[in-house]
């Protein structure tokens, strides 16, 4: 298959680190002469990176490759990510599938265009995932603000739910030096603020003598970035240090995203989560206790096998009484090759459903209350983006506001008044 002058277009599933590699992958591809166009327009060579967190995930995987060949039904398709790590062969028999890729060759896409043969069905290239251990740095740069920076891939850990692990391998990640190196590529960009992002980022020079303190202490220093945000962190990995550190940092903003899973202490034990609730809420009060107008952000899921009424109400409880600022919830869905599916007692689909909602309902208590803590006080804010003839952004803390003025406030920081509380945003004025 010849290359120059090809029309591509990419689509991804899933979690930020996904799409920092899908950009530098499409980066690669415009270096060697494409065209980038929208998914939903009509390409030569197709891209999806798949997720395979949820049972979900897999079936938009599968949508996408539907729409896709209907666009233009002569085509390449090329699916690379999670799902094409886990279940590369389920891919490869889906109709208009050309090429799978695992994790440690998708960056090599390129290099495998020629190889595609669109009358010879799908062809699987995959390693065994223990023999991928390499670190391929990625950033995303799509979005004019902001850039997810991967300093990280892979994990160690073996809890229970996660195919994690089986998808991205072994912990692994960059030097300082070289991961200062990307990060001065970004702030050459448009972009304003970073968000460090990876499978397990608190692990960051596992294996080295250099740890995750050491990389935002050095990040600290960078020029050309006016914020930047620890994406995701686990509690056991979130130290004092770190906390007060980003206390009294210019750069790190007061938000943080801590997952819990569950506030049950025997469903964290089957879990196999490396913490109990009792760390989770010290973690948590070290914060408050430091960073009052910190925002706190919380992953939890509901339904995992063995998790009772009484199970859920305390992890209902502990969250209600925790001075936190928004859920993600996620509903348990069985992976397979996962130790929690051999587990007994399955709890109900109707019930897992309710749980989520309970929870979604909490949630929006939780942030509705944070962000009435902020009516009439100043923030500044990072305008993103123009919606229904407002501009919209961020505050330093994580609260979307939205304010009259025009396209040219887009990616500057301004101080903004915040008047009223509108639930999941607040309205305010410049």
């Amino acid at each position: 298959m010849s290359t120059p002058t090809k029309r591509v277009a990419f689509h991804t599933l899933g979690c930020k680190l996904n799409f920092s590699e899908t950009a530098t992958i499409s980066r690669d591809f415009l270096r060697h002469g494409f065209e980038k166009v929208d998914y939903r327009d009509t390409a030569d060579i197709y891209v999806l990176n798949t997720c395979s967190v949820t049972e979900n995930a897999d079936k938009e995987a599968r949508k996408l490759i539907r729409q896709a060949k209907r666009r233009n039904p002569e085509s390449a398709i090329a699916v690379i990510g999670c799902y094409a790590q886990l279940k590369p062969n389920d891919i490869a028999a889906i109709d208009g599938v050309d090429i799978v890729l695992g994790a440690g060759e998708k960056f090599n896409l390129l290099n495998y265009l020629d190889s595609i043969d669109l009358n010879g069905g799908a062809k699987v290239i995959q390693s065994e995932i223990d023999h991928v251990h390499t670190f391929t740095p990625s950033y995303s740069s799509g979005e004019r603000t902001r850039s997810f920076l991967k300093i990280q891939d892979g994990c160690d850990y073996t809890c229970s739910f996660c195919t994690i692990p089986m998808a991205r391998g072994e912990s692994r990640s960059d030097t300082i030096d070289k991961t200062l190196q990307v990060a001065k590529e970004v702030a050459e960009t448009d972009a304003r603020e970073i968000v460090l992002t990876g499978v397990n980022i608190g692990d960051f020079g596992k294996g080295s003598d250099e740890t995750f303190f050491d990389l935002i202490q050095q990040l600290e220093q960078l020029d050309g970035i006016d914020r930047i945000r620890i994406s995701s962190i686990e509690p056991n990995l979130l130290t004092n240090e770190i906390i007060e550190f980003c206390a009294s940092s210019q750069k790190f903003m007061p938000h943080f995203h801590i997952p819990l899973q569950s506030g049950s202490d025997k469903i964290l034990s089957a879990m196999r989560r490396r913490y109990k609730r009792d760390l989770y809420e010290e973690r948590v009060a070290k914060i408050k206790s430091i960073i009052p107008h910190a925002c706190i952000g919380v992953d939890v899921i509901v339904g995992f096998p063995g998790e009772t009424d009484d199970d859920f109400l305390d992890t209902y409880n502990f969250l209600n009484e925790l001075d936190i600022s928004y859920l993600h919830v996620f509903t348990y869905s069985e992976r397979p090759n996962t130790d929690a599916v051999e587990m007994g007692e399955v709890v109900p689909k109707e019930t897992r459903a309710e749980r989520s909602k309970m929870l979604h309902i909490l949630s929006d208590k939780k942030r509705r209350y944070f962000n009435d803590q902020f009516i009439g006080k100043d923030r500044p804010v990072l305008f993103e983006t123009m919606k229904n003839g407002k501009i919209q952004g961020h505050t330093d803390n994580y609260i979307q506001v939205q304010v009259d003025g025009d396209t040219n406030l887009i990616n500057t920081i301004h101080p903004v008044s915040l008047i009223k509380n509108q639930g999941s945003f607040i309205d305010g004025q410049l």
